[in-house]
């Protein structure tokens, strides 16, 4: 998660590919959820020119689907989707996929075997495109619209080709702003004279999402806030632990966890996937109104909340906020507004024309997957007029303030980010205080150089002894002392002990970090942000969502090689990254990236700018409450006028 993230049906990955003999930039959409310490949220965009030759249906009958499982046809509303023709496509690539090479072998394990051929895409205007959007038009002929410039594969990949000169490299709105507001520092806020107040935290994915706001509402305590943190049941404890107030919200992020390694995102594999994934996001986004005014399941005491403070995938959170006539402030580990210097997270997109227009494909295919169950809320519990189709999206109006939890060392605030967006810094909760590690770590630690730390926190591997194993090969060729987490991925099952591996079970990051030479994990911002800041040179092996994002915020600053996707993962590519990361050039980069970070104090960064955006009048207040309409028009991304 954090990741976790988007809606069941829809996970939208969009990717570029540019060429030498064509203007347009080709766009692949796939959407995923990241499920790992970091990010809860999305939606991918992978970019390439070919595929899999598997069957193809259309985005259109993503949609149908959708409606006619709301409308309660279970499973068989999605027959249609899973029993397109396998002969769909021309009998030129039918030929070419059966004689190609890669057809007819498998890759060793841990890779993804893959039939590869060249797709047809279809090219669509700017104008047509921003037909889909317009409230005038009916659902219908947005379904038709859909079926005509789309075509959704088997996997949940979604592809049509936009005119690359028709998407402006900003949107002239973002600049108007800036210029007219100016970018107000977080620095002069004062914290004093803020009333104390009620607060609701929504947070939805793994514990990873969940930590640094533990630490943000550990602070609001410390100045007179009454604080609730409603997140999953699975960390009552942890929540309880820390001295706050804790609720709980639906939702399983194992399941969640399990499901999107498995799927590798939100469109499901097969139709008895679909009612997981549904089931798991109506718990979510019917757990939400209760958190923000029912008392204390424990000591009864009652609660009325006067704030929101939510993260993405919390999925409902500015409808309860516009139901409740309350502020919100959305926080995440990983960009989630458009800009046009790099693509959505959860996307792949090369073309640096296509970069904004992922953020706005990527918000509206998880709008079609949840829009049914946000307007049942809206209309059953909320009160609110249902959200009309495609009209607005599942995320929030340009009105509703952002904070970024990253260093700005690492992803400084892009220049066409306005004064509603704050990065704030990393926020980090101090766990090592009060760790007591076991004796016998301690000895193991002093008994020889610092390890190397391979872990993938609470994500699930699909074969944990194969994967093992290469670990351990790996570190035995590089001569190097190895601490595996066994996580809940189940690694570590050795056939043998060896001395120059330990296996352990959570052991504070914060604690742990500053003992090792060197990282190697999933990629979850929360992992990430902590061995930067022990200045250890890291390895990301992505699994899914916003992870791909992070390893290449790593290898681009010098403190890692490139990320090694988790289905690429392999002795030799492991081998390579360890080498890499012992090279004296990249343990210096990490440890100047330490040193800039040293000073930040992301968690302050985060109160200030919570305090900044509160309205202090009630025309604030009601500028501040999000509007259902979505925060970008695809007319806007295409530049239409």
């Amino acid at each position: 998660m954090p990741e976790t993230s988007p809606a069941n049906l829809d996970r939208v990955a969009s990717s570029s590919s540019s060429s030498s003999s064509s203007d347009r930039a080709s766009v692949k959409i796939e959407e995923i959820e990241d499920g790992g310490g970091g990010g809860g949220g999305s939606s991918v965009v992978n970019g390439s020119q070919e595929a899999e030759s598997l069957p193809e249906t259309t985005a259109a009958s993503i949609v149908e689907n959708a409606l006619a499982e709301s409308s309660g046809g279970g499973n068989k509303s999605f027959s249609r989707q899973w029993s397109v023709p396998m002969d769909r496509s021309s009998s030129n690539d039918r030929a070419e996929s059966s004689s190609s090479p890669s057809s007819l072998s498998s890759k060793p394990k841990l890779h993804k075997s893959k039939t590869e051929r060249h797709r047809k895409v279809t090219h669509i205007l700017a104008e047509d495109a921003a037909k889909i959007f317009d409230d005038r038009i009916s659902a219908g002929k947005k379904l038709k619209l859909l079926n005509r410039i789309a075509n959704v594969k088997h996997d949940g990949t979604v592809e049509f080709e936009v005119p690359a000169d028709s998407i402006p490299q900003s949107i002239p709105l973002d600049r108007e702003e800036n210029s007219k507001n100016g970018d107000e520092s977080i620095d002069g806020v004062d914290f004093q004279y803020v009333p104390p107040m009620q607060i609701v935290m929504l947070i939805v994915g793994t514990r990873g999402d969940v930590q640094p706001f533990v630490a943000i509402a550990k602070r609001l305590q410390d100045y007179g806030h009454r604080v609730r943190l409603a997140t999953h049941a699975n960390f009552k404890e942890f929540v309880l632990t820390a001295g706050l107030e804790f609720y709980p919200l639906g939702g399983d992020p194992k399941v969640l966890a399990e499901y999107m390694v498995k799927n590798k995102g939100f469109l499901p594999s097969g139709p008895s996937e679909i009612p997981i994934q549904r089931n798991q996001m109506k718990d979510i986004i019917y757990s939400l109104l209760p958190a923000c005014k029912e008392p204390d399941p424990d000591s009864g005491i009652a609660f009325k909340a006067d704030a929101i403070i939510a993260n993405p995938p919390a999925y409902g959170h500015t409808h309860v906020a516009e139901a409740l006539k309350i502020p919100i402030h959305v926080f995440f580990t990983m960009p989630w507004t458009p800009t046009s210097e790099f693509p959505h997270p959860l996307s792949r997109v090369k073309q640096p024309a296509g970069y904004r227009l992922s953020y706005q494909i990527v918000d509206s295919l998880i709008w079609l997957g949840i829009r049914d169950m946000v307007n049942d809320l809206r209309k059953k519990k909320l009160k609110l007029r249902p959200v009309t189709y495609l009209s607005g999206t599942q995320s929030s109006g340009s009105n509703v303030p952002h904070g970024y939890m990253w260093s700005p060392h690492l992803v400084p605030k892009p220049k066409d980010w306005g004064p509603q967006i704050d990065v704030v810094g990393f926020c980090f909760l101090d766990l090592a205080s009060n760790y007591e590690p076991p004796a016998e770590l301690v000895e193991w630690l002093e008994a020889g150089d610092k390890p190397i730390y391979i872990g993938f926190g609470s994500l699930p591997v699909q074969e944990p002894e194969v994967m093992t194993e290469i670990i351990v090969e790996a570190l035995q060729r590089t001569k190097q002392r190895g601490i595996i987490n066994k996580g809940w991925g189940g690694l570590g099952n050795l056939k043998e002990p060896k001395d120059f591996v330990y296996l352990l079970d959570n052991v504070p990051h914060d604690w742990l970090f500053p003992r090792c030479k060197a990282v190697v994990h999933h990629g979850g911002a929360g992992t990430t942000a902590a061995g930067l800041k022990a200045a250890c040179p890291t390895t990301i092996v992505p699994f899914f969502g916003d992870q791909p994002f992070w390893g290449e915020r790593v290898h681009d600053r010098g403190v890692g090689p490139p990320p090694i996707p988790v289905d690429e993962f392999s002795l030799h590519k492991l081998e390579d990254a360890i080498n890499f990361m012992l090279d004296d050039k990249v343990k210096s980069s990490a440890e100047t990236l330490a040193k800039a970070m040293k000073d930040e104090d992301g968690v302050a960064g985060a109160v200030k700018a919570f305090f900044k955006h509160l309205p202090s009048t009630k025309q604030d207040l009601q500028e501040s409450i999000p509007e259902p309409s979505g925060f970008l028009s695809l007319r806007q991304c295409f530049g239409c006028s």
